[in-house]
């Protein structure tokens, strides 16, 4: 809980001075209250200092309140701080897009100080409940995750166990994907759950006969069909669990060859019809693969595979995720180095490669 002997600090954001100074007005007797007239100031002052709360107006113009909480909501640092959204728009849609980006509450313009000065208080009671209830849970259920992980990680490997590019491909390439999705703002906690859904995307191989899987040869037209149906395979196990994680998993494993022009199988969905977590997986899959040494080629540097998928952009990709993958350059080298190191520990035998979840 948060010690009451200091103020806490509240952020207003508003384009508008006279509606900061009303806000302050109410609040500053009891808070320590900054403000931001912009978005993008209040990142900045968000990145310094983290407030307990935001008040955060909708229109704003360049960035309004929508994005800036979704902003805030996809990153690890910001994501526990409660939003409440300050705005003259009155319509229910409005307020349900609110919500829907991560903000707890929704106070309509003009304000009442008595509701502004009582939607504060709760919030700020219920976000150090929270913290106190998220603690408890991450404590008592630790055991519980990490064998929750474990099984993942056997059923990831388990659909490359007779493929020829086991090592840490399945984790580093789900890292990849975790990286991407939390670049498209996506929440946090989805993010992570995609980087598991992600490590069993090719699990329907464990359908397919070692005849096909190991071939040193192109394989005939009816091999390659038999291939493809590792896409079904996959999302036929995974769809047993109906769990958010197995959800995410099954679409991932279904769609992840579909192609941006429509080339792809099994459905041969196109552009935005194909599931945004299997449009990650793809790019995070393809880039992986080109950058990691098999027994027939050697890896390609990153500079080289990130002008491969510029290439294959609006064919094979989506040309927005790949765009952004690659202004993440730095990100994903790190990526790479951390798990070719783990992967090299793992082959000298000083630690397992995948015991470890990067998270």
């Amino acid at each position: 809980m948060n010690d009451f002997s200091e103020k806490q600090t509240l952020l207003v954001v508003d384009d508008t001075p006279e509606n900061i100074a009303v806000l302050k007005g109410i609040l500053c007797d009891t808070y320590s209250v900054r403000a931001a007239t912009s978005g993008a100031l209040a990142l900045k002052i968000i990145e310094k200092q983290k407030p307990n709360l935001i008040l955060l107006d909708v229109m704003m113009p360049d960035m309004d309140g929508y994005d800036v909480c979704r902003r805030l909501k996809s990153s690890t640092k910001t994501s526990h701080i409660p939003v409440i959204f300050v705005s003259a728009k009155h319509e229910t849609i409005d307020e349900q897009r609110g919500f829907d980006v991560g903000a707890v509450d929704y106070i309509s313009k003009p304000v009442n100080p008595v509701l502004v000065k009582a939607r504060v208080r709760t919030h700020l009671t219920l976000a150090d409940q929270h913290r106190a209830a998220r603690q408890l849970v991450k404590t008592r259920t630790r055991e519980l995750e990490a064998s929750q992980r474990a099984a993942v990680f056997m059923l990831g490997e388990a659909g490359h166990y007779n493929d020829t590019d086991t090592g840490v491909h399945i984790w580093r390439m789900a890292a990849y994907a975790g990286a991407l999705a939390r670049a498209l703002h996506w929440p946090v906690e989805r993010a992570d759950l995609l980087e598991l859904a992600a490590s069993m995307h090719d699990t329907g191989k464990i359908g397919i006969p070692d005849g096909i899987l190991k071939a040193p040869r192109k394989l005939t037209v009816s091999e390659w069909e038999t291939m493809k149906t590792h896409t079904t395979i996959g999302h036929r196990i995974l769809s047993r669990i109906e769990t958010e994680l197995f959800k995410l998993a099954a679409e991932v494993a279904l769609s992840h060859h579909e192609r941006w022009d429509g080339s792809g199988y099994p459905e041969g969905r196109s552009g935005e019809d194909i599931p945004e977590s299997a449009r990650i997986v793809a790019i995070a899959d393809v880039f992986d693969a080109l950058t990691m040494q098999r027994p027939y080629k050697d890896a390609w540097s990153v500079e080289t595979a990130f002008e491969t998928l510029k290439r294959d952009a609006g064919t094979h990709f989506d040309p927005g995720m790949v765009e952004l993958f690659v202004s993440r350059t730095e990100e994903i080298v790190r990526i790479k180095e951390d798990w070719g190191l783990r992967e090299s520990e793992s082959e000298s035998g000083d630690r397992p490669a995948t015991i470890v979840w990067m998270g």
